[in-house]
């Protein structure tokens, strides 16, 4: 159907990378050259094609499942076997509809499906302490209280799981108004981590006709040293 469509494109004068990367910008994966060697082929679908479709419809009928809500509106959701990892999704297909599934052809599926395995391992860090000792003075002396906005803001980061691996949030509180005046997300714990929601508070606190004053907001943040986060920790 894919391989068609590209055709039809191509009779209208449409170039064949552009129309593939906007099937990639929809969720079919699809490049040029596989295009190409396909038509080289004289239109057969490669065998390896054929099995990694069978074994993704297959992996796709283990993950999720049919239920009836109380409504009785029939649902998909993710079964208790969507949360099995490469090495037993693929003994659990291979139980079932595909008994020669490889596991790269498990692999390529759970990706394109995009599962990813609970694992039983220790949590994720996001406080680990500089190599060098050195921590900054506590400006606050645990002190979490303000006489009025723009005086102390306290910035945190944590993670959260989805579909596309850890992901980890920056925020900052005003503690006056306990208000979150920025926040921000990457799927990295480098110092733009933190930084880059510190100037979008200023900027957004400026722009509201409340700028901060210099010497007077005191950004407390923890010990913890993250891709360089740690020469931060606290500073006027």
């Amino acid at each position: 159907m894919i391989m068609g469509f590209i055709d039809t494109m191509r009779a209208e004068d449409h170039a064949v990378e552009s129309t593939c990367r906007v099937l990639r910008e929809q969720g079919c994966q699809v490049a040029a050259r596989t295009y190409r060697a396909w038509r080289g082929a004289g239109g057969r679908v490669a065998p390896r094609t054929v099995s990694d479709a069978q074994v993704e419809d297959a992996v796709r009928q283990t993950a999720w499942t049919i239920r009836v809500g109380p409504d009785g509106i029939e649902r998909r959701v993710l079964a208790p076997e969507g949360l099995y990892g490469r090495r037993k999704m693929t003994a659990c297909v291979r139980r079932g509809a595909a008994p020669d599934a490889s596991r790269g052809a498990v692999d390529r599926a759970m990706r394109t499906l995009g599962l990813v395995g609970v694992r039983r391992d220790k949590g994720v860090r996001t406080t680990i302490p500089a190599k060098d000792g050195m921590r900054a003075g506590d400006l606050l002396n645990r002190d979490f209280t303000a006489p009025a906005p723009n005086h102390t803001w306290v910035t945190d980061f944590t993670y959260v799981r989805t579909w596309a691996g850890w992901v980890y949030v920056a925020f900052i509180v005003d503690v006056f108004s306990q208000r979150i005046v920025s926040w921000h997300a990457q799927t990295s714990k480098h110092v733009d981590l933190v930084m880059v929601p510190l100037r979008m508070a200023l900027w957004q606190r400026d722009r509201e006709g409340h700028p901060a004053v210099h010497g007077q907001l005191i950004h407390h943040s923890d010990a913890g040293s993250q891709g360089g986060i740690n020469w931060s920790s606290q500073h006027p």
